[in-house]
């Protein structure tokens, strides 16, 4: 029998859990479906987003880019709003890659962020 593999989860590591819940709280439009102080998920129309504070386990991690999520929207405009509306700072400026407008902004966790937009 072959493995068949799946992703439908991630988890990002955060250093302050509130902080975090409450920014993609706002950048999703969405309350988180789980909160704890150490482990925390959105459901993003059935993919696990998961907030992981490893400082209450003691794990080390480089902060920045261990992880980069990338996230599609159907209108970057309105996404571009919305992170000045947040104060998040894009890191990458919007750019066309292929068949897409992508950009990359840091999230309050000083995680970087990748969202991206099919060209029509």
């Amino acid at each position: 029998m072959e493995i068949k593999f799946t992703l439908n989860s991630l988890y990002i590591c955060v250093k302050d859990m509130n902080r975090a819940i409450d920014f993609y709280e706002k950048l999703l439009d969405q309350s988180v479906k789980k909160r704890d102080e150490l482990f925390s998920v959105f459901n993003i129309d059935g993919f696990r987003f998961c907030l992981f504070d490893n400082s209450k386990v003691n794990e080390q991690v480089t902060w920045g880019d261990n992880c980069l999520p990338s996230f599609e929207v159907n209108d970057i405009n309105k996404l571009t709003e919305k992170l000045k509306l947040i104060n998040a700072e894009i890191v990458f400026p919007l750019t066309k890659i292929d068949q897409n407008w992508v950009l990359e902004f840091k999230d309050s966790e000083g995680n970087d962020i990748e969202i991206y937009c099919r060209i029509k």
